[in-house]
């Protein structure tokens, strides 16, 4: 059975606070965005040409902040047949060793997600093809590549002199639906460092998702002894 999550410190907490918020931000107005568009579509004849695009941004955020909610909660899927066969001792070692696994892997997320995305920023991209080696300041940028239909908010013009020379944007660039890419990639590498923490410290036996059906089975039972009762 998997150990319940607790927040570890005013960083954890912060975090929760962010990525919870952010989840429940996002599956907010997509409801209400695609609700509108399909009253205005059928009951008006009408529609919010850019809607489309801006729910299949806020779906794109909502998978990666939920890759690494996943891990908060120990959600995600996994095979232990056949590490539930060995001793405890070997099934943490296990675990620990496919808790560095991905955290190699997380790394490298990162660095690719920085990568692709420092460009439409205005900023360098690192250098190296497995490993960060230093920065690329003789890449070319792509600060002026834009939305395809989601209108540039007037507050967030002052980005037209920060990364745009002063170009003014017809819609919004690119570079702010792809900011998430960065910020997921550091939430997935924080939420693997706690799971491994936790199975290194004793506080959970496994990265994967709990046996929610015996789970189930095991709280009825009790729930039924307790009516007998």
């Amino acid at each position: 059975m998997a150990a319940k999550y607790e927040p570890a410190g005013p960083i954890g907490r912060a975090v929760d606070t962010f990525e919870e918020t952010a989840i429940a931000v996002l599956l907010g107005l997509m409801t209400l965005l695609t609700f509108v568009n399909v009253v205005l579509r059928y009951g008006f004849n009408l529609s919010i040409i850019w809607s489309l695009e801006v729910v299949l941004v806020m779906f794109a955020w909502l998978v990666l902040f939920g890759i690494s909610y996943g891990f908060k909660i120990t959600a995600h899927l996994g095979v232990d047949a056949i590490t539930n066969l060995l001793p405890e001792g070997a099934r943490k070692v296990l675990a620990l060793i496919a808790g560095a696994c991905c955290i190699a892997y997380a790394l490298l997320f990162l660095k690719g997600a920085w990568d692709y995305w420092a460009p439409f920023a205005d900023l360098p991209p690192t250098t190296g093809s497995w490993f960060p080696t230093g920065f690329d300041t003789a890449a070319r940028g792509r600060s002026f590549f834009e939305t395809d239909q989601i209108p540039m908010p007037e507050w967030l013009r002052f980005l037209e002199d920060w990364i745009n020379y002063g170009e003014r944007y017809s819609k919004m660039p690119r570079m702010i639906p792809y900011t998430i890419l960065p910020i997921a990639a550091l939430l997935i590498l924080f939420r693997i460092c706690q799971a491994v923490w936790r199975v290194w410290t004793g506080a959970a036996s496994s990265l994967i998702v709990s046996h929610e059906a015996e789970d189930a089975v095991e709280e009825a039972a009790k729930l039924n002894k307790g009516n007998e009762a």
